[in-house]
């Protein structure tokens, strides 16, 4: 299968093969043909997988086609994103597939001023990839104008309900036109999750192309068992004895992720940490120099560690493992894109235990232990055992879903109302009596 195949057009095609890519991912495959069918679409992706083009490359077909420019401050496409990295990432998305068409595109997102964005989004713009924050903002500030929006896309879905912007959405998707395409594409859907995207769309095309939570199997998995005080030492052993030149590693919290950087930067390991504390210009510059090579270790939070996309990235550290099991998936699905080879190692600590036991049973894989010198546990790992998935369960429908019980129910309203009225009317006799 080519891109070609799947309905897109020469310039498009010529771009995603100037980029090296001649073959679609499972997920370009299913997805790119059903967003260009126009209806609404559910997909489930592991990060990695290629999602990004998936809704990307069709959304430029579909605007390139019969193509008018943009009302001043209108946009017609957009791309809502839970954070600002994320953002950046598909905007550049964006800019390299849009290279041979006339699409015009910008992104805004918050901890960077508003009045460039405000003057950028004056000419209008066809596809507008913002964070949500941001964007009410901007349209609080008559900045941007939602009349002309013929396509909504929700990129990461589940972390962006995760995190609370179920309102913001809400509030956006009231100043949206009732008619327009909605895409849903995000690593993972919880069932919880999944029942309330799925409000958010019309008879949704779903497409899963790898089961729910299912590790990257191109990523060696390994834990190190050891003292808590030890991490950080064991983190400087591993980046030197292994020769890292290059690991994104995982803390649990902001703080964390200062305190561990200072230590690195005193060993003489170049590291900058990633968090929500970090303006916008910090978390660009360190994303930027982990790329290029200048630093060797990003430090990050799983929030801020969203939109980091690096094709060749070798290590992932859980140097804290994550308090949701889900969020392993995520972080070691930073190394191990496009094809090729990673390594995921989690420093576990006695305390830890509940949680890797969660995330075994998650992935459904007992992740084995390496045992590195001068590093042991004075505690005994405890045995872990898989626990069987159980198949879901179709769920029964509520009391008043069907027709039948939503007629009783109306009975048996009108009934209580009717009783009501009796009580209130006194009887014959009584009217004599007074």
């Amino acid at each position: 299968m080519s891109f070609s195949s799947l309905g897109l057009s020469k310039a498009l095609v010529n771009a995603v093969e100037s980029k090296g890519y001649s073959t679609p991912t499972p997920i370009q495959a299913e997805g790119i043909p059903a967003v260009l069918s126009g209806k609404d679409i559910m997909a489930a992706a592991q990060t990695g997988t290629g999602k990004t083009a998936a809704f990307t490359l069709p959304l430029i077909e579909k605007l390139s086609n019969n193509y008018r420019p943009p009302r001043a401050n209108h946009i017609k496409a957009l791309v809502l994103t839970p954070t600002r990295e994320l953002a950046a990432q598909v905007a550049a998305n964006v800019n390299e597939y849009k290279v041979n068409t006339q699409i015009k595109s910008h992104v805004v997102f918050g901890g960077v001023s508003i009045n460039p964005q405000m003057k950028n989004l004056r000419r209008g713009c066809d596809i507008l990839v913002a964070t949500p924050g941001r964007l009410l903002d901007l349209f609080q500030q008559n900045a941007v104008k939602f009349s002309d929006v013929e396509v909504l896309v929700l990129d990461e879905a589940d972390r962006m309900l995760d995190m609370g912007f179920i309102h913001d959405i809400k509030r956006v998707l009231k100043l949206l036109p009732v008619k327009r395409q909605n895409l849903l594409f995000s690593a993972t859907f919880s069932d919880d999750i999944r029942t309330l995207a799925s409000s958010l769309v019309n008879d949704p095309i779903e497409i899963s192309v790898t089961p729910k939570n299912t590790a990257n199997t191109s990523v060696e998995h390994s834990i190190v068992f050891l003292e808590k005080a030890n991490k950080s030492r064991l983190l400087s052993h591993l980046i030197e004895s292994n020769n890292w030149q290059q690991a994104l590693v995982f803390t649990r919290t902001k703080h964390g992720a200062n305190r561990l950087t200072k230590q690195l930067s005193g060993k003489g390991i170049t590291a900058a940490a990633i968090h929500g504390n970090k303006s916008q210009g910090a978390r660009t510059k360190a994303l930027k120099e982990f790329k290029s090579g200048e630093l060797r270790i990003l430090v990050a939070t799983d929030i801020a560690a969203r939109g980091i996309d690096i094709d060749q990235l070798p290590n992932v550290v859980n140097y804290d493992l994550p308090n949701v099991a889900e969020d392993y998936v995520h972080r070691i699905g930073r190394t191990g894109r496009a094809g090729a080879t990673g390594s995921a190692v989690s420093f576990v600590t006695i305390e830890d235990v509940k949680q890797l036991a969660d995330i075994q049973n998650l992935i459904q894989k007992i992740i084995p232990v390496i045992h590195v010198k001068g590093f042991s546990s004075k505690h005994e790992l405890p045995p872990m055992k898989l626990k069987p998935v159980k198949p879901a369960r179709p769920k029964k429908p509520k009391q008043g879903s069907t027709g039948a019980k939503s007629a009783n129910a109306g009975n048996n309203s009108n009934s209580r109302t009717r009783a009501k009225q009796r009580r209130k009317t006194p009887p014959k006799n009584q009217h004599t009596q007074n």
